[in-house]
């Protein structure tokens, strides 16, 4: 995959710079609109504004996995809090050869779906507690080694950058808009000159037209990228796991669900497995603003890769239901040939209340609830709050010391 890691970095670079111009003009758009159209309001709206860039950058570059995992509301899991979840992110990274392996953090949330984040040194992967509810042990692997897809292919560090590039011009954006209908901001000031006057109402304007078209200009090049991505990551699952039909069955549960996710915006959604804003993005055709691929797309493409799990098949599943290419030439003459590991019937199996409950049982745990086995079978969960130095359980009678 290196062509298309390649491809990521180069996109990447040139993404950036583009936010980054996108960014400076509007401020240099704003400051003129305040400070009457003086040359020192355009140099100095330029110059903050590539400050911000400049300071938003580097914050990306060190900390945007952790602000990203703090907006969506993830809590961080040891093996022991959630041991067959951790047991599978070792199993993917140690298939991807990442030379670490990513934290797993979970989200309180009924809503199936996960997202990746950070570059393959430093990386996390977290998913809902509802997707652990509904998902096998086969498909929640498929969901994990997508994730780890995005991460292998430096994807997760581009959408981590790029998130929150968008996100400081649409504050920018939105500071302005603001100030301009509650703050009496540009309004002409007394004693300009009439040239001076008009080039503040021009650049006014301009500030104005681009404080809609800035975020929605960035937000289209962001969405863009996003789409492609979603398709290698699942080449890249297909590889890892050698069973593309785990992955493509937890597509289909994920995308059937209707369950918001509260706390996903429109700056976290296209990190999501499946954009968790508008499910119905997965059965329609894909418009400018789509995040991600319909879903049934991705679905059929899993499906039809007969031949094997590597590369060259999923490239040749890809043409079939879609035509051209998606995987570069260079990668098609080094792709190792890999076997499917057995398409298996779908599983029926799955215990949603049992899982379910341990789902919940990782928060609780995360809670500091105390959990006490009992003889008879119960499991009696203790909050932390308890102050007793023994609880008696309700279904026998029999007394634990705590």
């Amino acid at each position: 995959m290196w062509q298309a890691i390649h491809r990521n970095k180069i996109k990447s670079v040139i993404l950036i710079i583009v936010m980054g111009m996108l960014l400076v003009v509007l401020g240099a758009s704003i400051g003129g609109a305040i400070a009457n159209g003086t040359p020192e309001g355009i140099l100095g709206g330029v110059m903050i504004s590539g400050i911000i860039w400049f300071i938003m950058t580097v914050i990306a570059l060190t900390q945007g996995k952790n602000i990203l995992l703090a907006l969506s509301g993830a809590r961080e899991v040891s093996h022991d809090d959630a041991p067959q979840l951790y047991n599978i992110v070792e199993e993917m990274r140690i298939a991807a050869a990442l030379p670490a392996t990513p934290k797993v953090f979970i989200l309180e949330s009924r809503a199936p779906n996960a997202f990746a984040v950070g570059t393959p040194m430093n990386a996390a992967v977290a998913v809902t507690t509802g997707l652990l509810s509904i998902l096998s042990r086969d498909e929640l692997q498929g969901v994990v080694a997508h994730e780890i897809g995005h991460i292998k292919n430096q994807d997760s560090r581009f959408m981590t950058i790029a998130g929150i590039m968008l996100g400081v011009i649409v504050i920018l954006a939105d500071i302005f808009t603001r100030s301009m209908f509650y703050g009496g901001m540009g309004r002409r000031r007394s004693g300009g000159s009439k040239d001076s006057g008009q080039l503040q109402l021009i650049l006014f304007v301009v500030a104005i037209v681009l404080a809609i078209l800035a975020p929605l200009l960035a937000n289209l090049l962001y969405l863009a990228c996003s789409r492609s991505r979603e398709y290698l990551a699942d080449a890249s699952a297909a590889i890892f796991t050698r069973y593309p039909e785990g992955l493509a069955s937890a597509l289909e549960k994920i995308s059937s669900s209707t369950l918001p996710l509260e706390s996903a915006n429109r700056i976290t959604a296209p990190m999501y497995i499946i954009n968790p804003l508008n499910k119905a993005s997965g059965t329609n055709v894909v418009s400018l603003f789509s995040t991600h691929p319909p879903t049934e797309e991705r679905i059929r493409i899993l499906r039809t890769m007969a031949s094997g799990a590597g590369l060259d098949a999923y490239d040749n599943a890809y043409g079939k239901v879609k035509g051209g290419r998606i995987i570069g030439s260079s990668d098609l003459r080094s792709a190792e040939v890999l076997e499917l590991r057995g398409i298996k019937p779908p599983q029926a199996d799955v215990n949603r209340p049992k899982q379910t409950r341990e789902a919940n049982d990782i928060l609780l745990r995360l809670n500091k609830f105390n959990f006490v086995n009992c003889a008879c079978g119960l499991r009696i969960k203790v909050p932390p709050a308890f102050a007793a130095p023994s609880v008696t359980c309700p279904r026998c009678g029999v007394k634990h010391d705590l």
